[in-house]
C-alpha cells in the first residue's frame, strides 16, 4: 500500500488546513475548506489536484471555500448526514460507523457531536491518522456550542479508544491557550509541563503544534483525564462520576 501524504498549513486567523493525498490513485482531499487561497497555495506547492472535500461540521470557518473549490475543481464534497442542510455543495452524507474508500485507503467515520450536534471525525486505520475537526484539540476540546457535556464526553471516549500512536490533526491552533488552562488544574503533571514548554518553543519559531497523538493527549490533556486522581483532588471531586469531572473541567475552561 502506498503511504498517505499529508500537508498541513495555516488558514484564516487560527485554522489549520490539511490536504491528504494518495499517490497511488492521485486523489487529494481537503479536510474541511476554511479558506480558498491557502488551499490553492498548498495544492500548487505539492503539485496536487483537489478531488474531494471531507467536511467535519457546518461552521463557516470549515466550509467557507466549499462552493468556490467545487466550481474550480468539480470536487466531491462529503460530510455528516446530520448537518447536510447546512453544508454547501454536499454530494454524499456519512454517519457513525460508515466506511468509505479514498483511493487505497479506507476511511472510518466516527460520530463526535458536542461542538455541533452532527460533527464527525475521520479515522484512517492504515495510516494511523485521525482528523478530529473541532472535537479534540491539543490539550483541549471543542466548545459546546450545540451539544451537551454528556454528548462531548461520549465523543471523546470514542477517540481515546483509538490506538495510542494515532496521529491527531485538529481544526485550530489553540495549544498555547489550552496549555495555560491545563496547567491551572493539573500543575504538577511533568508530561504536561514538558508539552507546554515545547508548545511555547514551537510557536515562538512559527511552527505548528500539531499533529499530536492519542497517547500524548491522554497523558497531558485535562479533557481526557477525568479519571486522574490528582485532577479530581484539585477540583475537590474525588468521588464524582467521570462525566461530572469532565463537565466541571469544560465549565472552568469556558470561564478561564
Amino acid at each position: 500500500m502506498s503511504n498517505l501524504q499529508i500537508e498541513q498549513f495555516n488558514a484564516r486567523s487560527d485554522n489549520f488546513g490539511v490536504l491528504i493525498h494518495d499517490p497511488e490513485t492521485n486523489l487529494t482531499a481537503s479536510i474541511d475548506a476554511p479558506e480558498e487561497q491557502p488551499i490553492l497555495d498548498a495544492l500548487k506547492r505539492r503539485g496536487w489536484k483537489l478531488t474531494h472535500i471531507l467536511t467535519t461540521h457546518h461552521h463557516n470557518d470549515h466550509i467557507e471555500a466549499n462552493l468556490a473549490l467545487k466550481k474550480r475543481f468539480g470536487v466531491e464534497i462529503v460530510g455528516p448526514e446530520a448537518e447536510k442542510s447546512q453544508i454547501p455543495g454536499i454530494d454524499r452524507t456519512l454517519s457513525h460507523g460508515d466506511h468509505f474508500q479514498f483511493g487505497s485507503f479506507e476511511i472510518e467515520v466516527i460520530s463526535t457531536p458536542g461542538h455541533t450536534n452532527g460533527e464527525i471525525s475521520f479515522f484512517i486505520p492504515a495510516a494511523k491518522v485521525l482528523f478530529a475537526g473541532d472535537t479534540l484539540f491539543s490539550l483541549g476540546c471543542g466548545r459546546l456550542l450545540e451539544g451537551t457535556p454528556a454528548t462531548m464526553f461520549e465523543s471523546l471516549q470514542k477517540l481515546v479508544a483509538l490506538p495510542g500512536d494515532t496521529q491527531v490533526y485538529c481544526g485550530h491552533e489553540y495549544s498555547e491557550s489550552n496549555a495555560r488552562f491545563a496547567l491551572s488544574i493539573d500543575p504538577d503533571n511533568s508530561a504536561l509541563k514538558e508539552r507546554a514548554r515545547e508548545i511555547t518553543a514551537l510557536r515562538a519559531a512559527g511552527q505548528p503544534t500539531l499533529p499530536t497523538t492519542i497517547l500524548r493527549e491522554m497523558a497531558t490533556n485535562p479533557f481526557l483525564r477525568w479519571h486522574d486522581p490528582v485532577i479530581r483532588k484539585n477540583l475537590k471531586m474525588e468521588n464524582a462520576s467521570d462525566e461530572a469531572v469532565f463537565t466541571e473541567i469544560r465549565k472552568r475552561k469556558d470561564h478561564f
